[in-house]
């Protein structure tokens, strides 16, 4: 029961309160403004903070060399600056709530990895479309340089996160190995009740990152999914090896346009009503995706105490 560790939400959702423009249409994401505007970074992380998150992700999903690169000009040592920039805002964020509270705060702070479909920006994430396309070498050397600038920025932990394929899923397991002191969490994107996004057996995918890495993984589950599908996948997941720490970081119940970057009204059931069904599963980790937002944390929360004085 103390093993329950609350995540932050969705960054880009809480960060559209302080910057002007189309956070979502731009290639580099949210990763773009922790080179453009890093105090507002910082003023969405604490507000996760203060919802009482004890796990926060920086803002380096959609970031790798070639991106900033390709569209901010940046050179590949700038570019790497940046991604250790982003750990030192989240960091930051912690340090300043500390300061004005005067309460020491436990708070973790995790380098996100996003696929390699992010140098796309075309939503293959949530299809898996380019897994033929591209080798095992490839997605180790284009993972490579942001997971080695993210660790010696200061990373408490990785999340490799919405992977849409058993391929690279397999390949961010081997990298992980490169780094043996460092450890992680591995989550997928979802088609279906049974599949990730490629079509592969979730399952089958699952299982087969825990039997390389399960020394260094510190859960494995889904995230950017809507929270029904949720116990489905991961009581079939718990029923194949219940020794997988599990992690959850739906979306708001909304689902994506892929094609055209927008999201269409799903669930009308808030996100952490579905909270003690999780707990009630035995999920460790506990988050959101897109479109939550910092009191949807606090929900979560609030949820999370709720079960625990149910079963003291």
């Amino acid at each position: 029961m103390n093993n329950i560790k609350l995540l932050d939400g969705g960054f880009s959702n809480q960060l559209a309160k302080y910057v002007n423009g189309d956070i979502d249409g731009h290639p580099l994401w949210t990763s773009k403004f922790v080179v453009t505007d890093k105090e507002k970074c910082i003023n969405a992380h604490r507000d996760f903070i203060r919802a009482g998150a004890e796990i926060i992700r920086t803002a380096t999903y959609y970031a790798s060399i070639e991106g900033y690169a390709k569209h901010l000009r940046l050179t590949k040592e700038q570019a790497i600056k940046a991604i250790k920039d982003a750990v030192v805002v989240a960091k930051t964020a912690i340090k300043m709530e500390e300061e004005k509270t005067g309460i020491h705060k436990e708070i973790l702070v995790v380098g996100s990895a996003g696929p390699y479909a992010v140098k796309y920006h075309e939503g293959s994430e949530y299809t898996g479309s380019y897994a033929d396309q591209v080798s095992e070498d490839q997605l180790l050397d284009w993972h490579r340089p942001k997971i080695e600038a993210l660790i010696s920025g200061g990373v408490d932990l990785l999340a490799f996160e919405t992977i849409p394929c058993k391929k690279e899923a397999i390949a961010l397991t081997k990298l992980l190995q490169e780094f043996p002191n460092t450890r992680a969490w591995i989550s997928f994107s979802i088609k279906n009740a049974k599949e990730i996004s490629s079509g592969e057996n979730f399952v089958e995918a699952a299982t087969e990152c825990w039997k390389i890495a399960s020394k260094q993984l510190v859960a494995i589950g889904v995230n950017c999914l809507a929270p029904e599908l949720v116990v489905p996948l991961l009581a079939k997941l718990l029923r194949a090896d219940p020794s997988i720490p599990l992690l959850v970081c739906p979306n708001s119940g909304e689902t994506i346009d892929a094609v055209n970057y927008r999201w269409i009204k799903g669930s009308t059931r808030n996100v952490a009503d579905y909270v003690e069904e999780w707990l009630n599963l035995g999920v460790s980790y506990i988050g959101g995706c897109c479109r939550t937002n910092a009191e949807d944390t606090q929900q979560m929360l609030q949820q999370i105490n709720q079960w625990k004085n149910k079963i003291v």
